[in-house]
């Protein structure tokens, strides 16, 4: 139960957290050093996601029969499972013909439309249409063949000159359009995927910096024995969740210090990105965004705080740390892989699995159209979590925070869950 005892402490752990040094460092310190280590990710991960349904068009009937004999006959194609219908159309009736599957592409039944004009044989701009249109797995493989497609047209009787070579060398571009539910179709931009980076990054550290904060100020407290000293007026439980609320609170507010500027870019006119950079996120995205930080700062507070209940000093809490961290290391490497691939099977697990959503779905909504109820599914599965964590966690705090010396075995900490409030 809340009450005024909590809120004091709540107010405590505030007070020497909001006005530290530490903390005004972290949050200047911290975007600069995620921008460091994002300008030196050269790779992304790579997952598969499943058959892939394309349809290819062109305006020329010669065209189309080059793409299709060279499309069913690479063999790297076949072993990713790609599917195609091939079809002549004008590109005066493209757009149409696009709103004519727009559900289909919805829904997955159609991964995506390429469009390959016969202006393409001078400029090599082809346009693909598809939910997901930065998927990088498939215009990688796709961008190849079809290159090869349009060598093939460019030099049917012709004597090879340097131009001809040129353009053999020349890589095509694939210009993407994003398929919604709401908004028109509209060309696709890097914007959201600089911003995918930047949020898995945030909730990341954010996570892991807040996280083993509260268990070192957990561990100073209980082995200076100022603990017994707060104990005195409070309960355990009153101590821990205090603690866990005024520490969510920081943390909230520096990712909210943190977004601030996306925000103002976004929400105002005042800053005019390039089109290939601009942000396409709504309003109630950065609400939730919030919202679904909170939440995992409760969760993974409270376990670090248990953490540092438990031991008695960091060398013997590293056995009981890494269990925790790899529930933000795993999850921090799935939303990266999405950045490559957004439909990936192990993506769309871990945007609603337990502590794998609170960073996943945050990078996978920023990447593509994820229905509403998935979002709020996401934060129920949050909601859930704490409610089945923290009881036990409560007991292990409870008994942990007054217990002192040998290192104590799993074993034991186990029995700690009999006793009773």
């Amino acid at each position: 139960m809340f009450n005024k005892k909590i809120l004091a402490l709540i107010k405590r752990e505030v007070r020497e957290k909001l006005m530290s040094k530490t903390f005004v460092y972290t949050t200047i310190a911290l975007p600069l050093l995620m921008i460091f280590i994002i300008s030196l990710q050269t790779a992304l991960f790579t997952m598969g996601s499943g058959s892939k349904h394309l349809i290819i068009a062109s305006d020329t009937e010669n065209l189309t029969s080059t793409l299709e004999y060279v499309l069913l006959s690479n063999e790297s194609l076949k072993a990713s499972d790609f599917t195609f219908d091939f079809l002549t159309l004008s590109e005066e009736n493209l757009d149409a013909f696009v709103k004519e599957n727009k559900t289909a592409l919805l829904k997955g039944k159609i991964t995506g439309i390429v469009f390959v004009p016969s202006e393409a044989l001078k400029n090599k701009k082809i346009k693909y249409f598809s939910k997901t249109p930065k998927d990088f797995t498939l215009t990688k493989k796709l961008g190849a063949v079809i290159n090869a497609a349009l060598v093939e047209q460019y030099f049917k009787g012709k004597n090879i000159s340097q131009e001809d070579l040129d353009f053999a060398r020349r890589d095509i571009k694939i210009i993407g359009f994003k398929v919604s539910k709401k908004k028109a179709i509209s060309e696709a931009g890097y914007g959201n995927l600089i911003l995918a980076y930047l949020f898995t990054f945030l909730l990341y550290i954010s996570l892991l910096m807040m996280g083993q904060m509260t268990m070192q100020s957990v561990m100073e407290e209980k082995s200076n024995r100022i603990v017994e000293v707060i104990l005195s007026s409070v309960n355990s439980r009153e101590l821990m969740t205090g603690k866990i609320l005024g520490s969510s609170i920081i943390g909230l507010a520096q990712l909210a210090i943190w977004l601030s500027p996306v925000a103002l870019v976004v929400s105002t006119s005042w800053f005019a990105l390039p089109k290939e950079f601009a942000f396409e996120i709504e309003p109630w995205q950065f609400a939730y965004m919030l919202i679904n930080f909170f939440l995992g700062l409760l969760t993974f507070i409270g376990l670090y705080a248990t953490m540092g209940a438990i031991f008695d000093n960091p060398q013997d809490a590293q056995s009981g740390m890494w269990p925790v961290t790899l529930l933000i290391i795993i999850p921090f490497f799935i939303a990266m892989a999405l950045m490559e691939n957004p439909n990936s099977t192990i993506g769309n697990i871990g945007a609603l699995a337990p502590f794998t959503s609170i960073i996943v779905m945050p990078a996978k909504m920023t990447l593509s159209d994820v229905p509403l109820w998935q979002i709020l599914l996401s934060l129920l599965v949050d909601v859930l979590t704490i409610l089945i964590i923290f009881p036990i966690a409560g007991k292990i705090y409870q008994v942990g925070i007054l217990r002192t010396g040998k290192k104590p075995k799993w074993g034991e900490v186990i029995k700690w869950l009999r006793y009773k409030y």
